[in-house]
């Protein structure tokens, strides 16, 4: 909890920072059929509502994103809420090419898990035309798997506009490090498409892993959270 304190503080310190041209807030809120992340389900295959909002000032971005999930509560935990906080910088390193870094936290306030939920990664990510390769590494134990420090994930974005309808092809891999290596390892893929009416953004996606299926499931009702699926969502931005 100390890193998401210290991150809210950052987020509010910048708020009393005087209105600039190239200081600005953004703030979204939506609902999607089922919270996929990396492809695994965070809500037992069921609705999720989510939120945030993130601070850009010249290349310095903060942001804060939150959800409900249920995959703690179904091993025994007690936190029905993830909050990401985040920062980093971007720019281009030429002409067409651009950078990312920074680090993210993903907390979920008294999990009661050991080893905890809480992780923290930093990302680098390089965007080229459409397509963006990302890779996030892992300086705590990762979402609650033992001796899991260094785990990564690698994954690889481009997202084409055809006429106001954007087609995100997606796939990425997720590397547990420690004793649940084996299961724990997994590649994900998915299509999105995706269209902007006037802040309304509305998409469709197929989401899909090759995890393994005992391990990724689960213990409530013994559903394959990893399973091809489709995800509807809906997401205001202003």
């Amino acid at each position: 909890m100390k890193k998401a304190l210290l991150g809210i503080s950052a987020i509010v310190a910048l708020t009393s920072l005087p209105a600039t041209s190239y200081a600005q807030f953004a703030f979204n809120v939506g609902a999607v059929s089922d919270y996929r992340f990396r492809g695994i389900s965070q809500t037992r295959v069921k609705p999720a509502v989510q939120g945030g909002v993130d601070f850009g000032a010249g290349g310095l971005y903060l942001g804060l994103w939150a959800s409900n999930i249920k995959w703690i509560k179904d091993l025994g935990g007690d936190a029905g809420t993830e909050i990401d906080l985040y920062g980093g910088y971007k720019g281009e390193l030429s002409p067409g090419l651009g950078y990312d870094v920074g680090v993210l936290t993903y907390q979920y306030p008294s999990n009661k898990l050991s080893p905890s939920a809480n992780t923290t990664e930093i990302y680098g990510a390089l965007t080229f035309g459409p397509a963006t390769l990302k890779y996030s590494h892992a300086l705590t134990d990762t979402f609650g798997n033992p001796d899991s420090k260094n785990s990564y994930y690698l994954d690889l974005n481009a997202t084409f506009d055809f006429d106001g309808i954007l087609l995100t092809p997606h796939v990425g891999y997720q590397k547990i490090k420690g004793p649940f290596s084996g299961p724990g390892s997994y590649t994900d893929y998915s299509l999105t498409v995706a269209r902007d009416f006037s802040g309304v953004v509305v998409s469709a996606a197929i989401v899909g892993t090759d995890a393994d299926k005992s391990f990724y499931a689960s213990p409530v009702n013994g559903k394959e959270l990893g399973k091809t699926g489709v995800v509807l969502g809906v997401k205001y931005n202003f």
